[in-house]
Formats: C-alpha cells, structure tokens, sequence
C-alpha cells in the first residue's frame, strides 16, 4: 500500500497526518517524528511506500483550527481493530466538541457500563488522534488523562472546543 504524509503547523505544534491512497487517514499526531506517527498504524495497514505529499485532511485541520470543528468529523479514516474498537472509533466521532465524556459514559455509549478499561484502551489505540477524537474523553473526576501527544496539546484541544462551543 502507497501514502502521502504532510506535517502542518497549528496552534498546538506540528500536526503530521499520513493517509492512504484513497485520501482515508490512517493516523495523524502533533509530532513532525514521522516514525513516531507511522507507527501508530496497525501493522496490517501499514504502507510500504510513504512520499511526502499533500492529504485532504490537511485542509479539514486547518480549517478545524480556524473555528470549523465539524470539518475534522468530514475526513475519512482507516484503522484496524475489533468489533468493540470500532464502533469505539466511531462513538468518539459522535461526541459534541466542547462536551466531552468521561471514559464511563463512553462505556455506556458504548452499550458496556462496566468496561471502562475497554474504552481507555480503544481512545489509546487511535491513530488518527485528531479526526477520531479520543481528546474528547476524560477520567471520571474530569482530569485529563492519558493522550498519546501530550496532555497540553489534550487541554488545548479541548478548551479550544469549549470556548467555541459556547
């Protein structure tokens, strides 16, 4: 399989998005470690032949940076995982910016009160950080939590949703 990579500047730092040949990205992460984002890529989709180039997802990030937090819901992604993964990855699509949850209402979201470990696991499994939005999601006291990128680059995602979700 053949991808494109593209690093951009944000607000939060450099934001490098890999995607495949059909534009779907498969992870993305405020690193410009290019490594460090491909190997977030589940092994069995992980592409062979990687060229620096330009991704649509690019201009859904910035244009989620200027205001837009519905354009980053409008880009497709790819990942590989289990059944409950899945439909993880596409409950923390559905979250409203600027009300996030806490990992035991995503369980409950997720039709599994009891599996909060379950949920970590699927926020911490996520590839394309920014267009899956694992941010989203919080320890039950409402703390941040784990994020792959860093818990500043987490608070500022989400202040930024919560001041212009207001």
């Amino acid at each position: 399989m053949t991808a494109v990579i593209q690093t951009i500047e944000t607000p939060d730092g450099a934001l490098t998005i890999l995607a495949d040949d059909a534009q779907r990205v498969l992870a993305s992460g405020w690193s410009d470690d290019h490594v460090a984002v491909i190997d977030r890529v589940h092994p069995s989709l992980r592409p062979t032949d990687i060229t620096d180039g330009v991704t649509d997802a690019a201009d859904a990030a910035r244009a989620y940076y200027a205001g837009d937090l519905t354009a980053i819901g409008t880009v497709a992604v790819r990942q590989h995982g289990t059944a409950l993964q899945r439909a993880g990855w596409a409950a923390l699509r559905r979250i409203v910016p600027g009300h996030p949850l806490t990992y035991t209402e995503f369980a409950i979201e997720l039709g599994s009160p009891r599996a909060v470990r379950a949920a970590a696991s699927i926020c911490a499994r996520n590839a394309p950080a920014l267009f899956v939005p694992c941010h989203r999601v919080l320890r039950g006291d409402g703390t941040m939590g784990g994020f792959a990128w860093g818990i500043e680059v987490k608070r500022s995602l989400l202040e930024r949703e919560r001041a212009l979700a207001a």
